[in-house]
């Protein structure tokens, strides 16, 4: 990604709103911008033009800035074509956006609502922006879809090359790994990168971006076909069916009430 940078914008209480800049032209392109008001504080102290935003699904917290930032900015706005005010370009599965002189790839990823898609862009250094589908240590809760569908949508991504850098919408990953090793307590990867996560908390860092590889060795939602995360949950749920799709059903249920 040479010349292109990629940093968190924190809102609300734990949302990112992810801009991709580059350097060069001093361009910026925002990732569901659910306020306006720090964007484009960070737009004036870096010196950059918003030219594009955008969108995974429709919850207000990814979308409630888009009108403001388009009467400032003018810049062109993305999104799945679920009827958000301020979407201009409605997007699809297999669509393809150049943003930046980068190309993304549209994946849909129904689940956590119905609309929700991910952008992908494919390179030596692969990036995915998945809004709240896939997080960094768990996915998001499924409000619209079925479980089903999240474990397909899942599927899709945990597919996707190891090196895949993922840019997801909130800082959830303490909580989430906490409930990780409630789940498979036999990981060993699983303890390192625990311990990892809450020394960067108690610094205040951020915890991202994960990658494919690393979510795919820790994340129980994309382990519900590995033989060590079904003795772990054997030993503490009643598991009638090894299907992935069933698992990740019991897990996610299992996570809902979580505390």
């Amino acid at each position: 990604m040479q010349g292109i940078s990629v940093k968190p914008i924190n809102a609300f209480s734990d949302n990112y709103i992810w801009m991709i800049i580059d350097e060069k032209k001093k361009e910026a392109c925002v990732v569901d911008p659910g306020d306006p008001d720090p964007v484009l504080e960070q737009l004036s102290k870096d010196k950059l033009s918003l030219s594009s935003i955008l969108v995974t699904h429709h919850h207000f917290d990814h979308t409630g800035g888009l009108q403001a930032l388009k009467e400032k900015t003018q810049c062109a706005i993305y999104g799945p074509d679920s009827k958000v005010p301020g979407i201009e370009f409605a997007l699809k599965d297999r669509d393809s956006v150049k943003i930046l002189g980068l190309e993304f790839h549209v994946i849909e990823v129904p689940g956590h609502t119905l609309d929700h898609i991910a952008y992908y862009h494919a390179g030596e250094t692969p990036f995915l922006f998945c809004g709240d589908t896939l997080f960094a240590g768990g996915c998001g809760r499924v409000f619209e879809g079925t479980h089903s569908m999240m474990h397909e949508s899942l599927s899709k991504l945990s597919a996707l090359p190891k090196n895949t850098l993922i840019y997801c919408a909130h800082e959830y990953t303490e909580a989430n790994l906490r409930f990780a090793k409630e789940v498979e307590p036999s990981n060993a990867e699983l303890d390192i990168r625990y311990d990892e996560v809450l020394s960067l908390r108690a610094r205040d860092q951020i915890t991202l971006p994960s990658t494919i590889d690393l979510e795919n060795k820790t994340n129980p939602f994309l382990r519900c076909a590995t033989e060590n995360l079904l003795r772990d949950v054997k030993r503490q749920r009643d598991l009638t069916s090894q299907k992935p799709e069933d698992v990740f059903s019991i897990l996610r249920s299992w996570k809902d009430d979580f505390s």
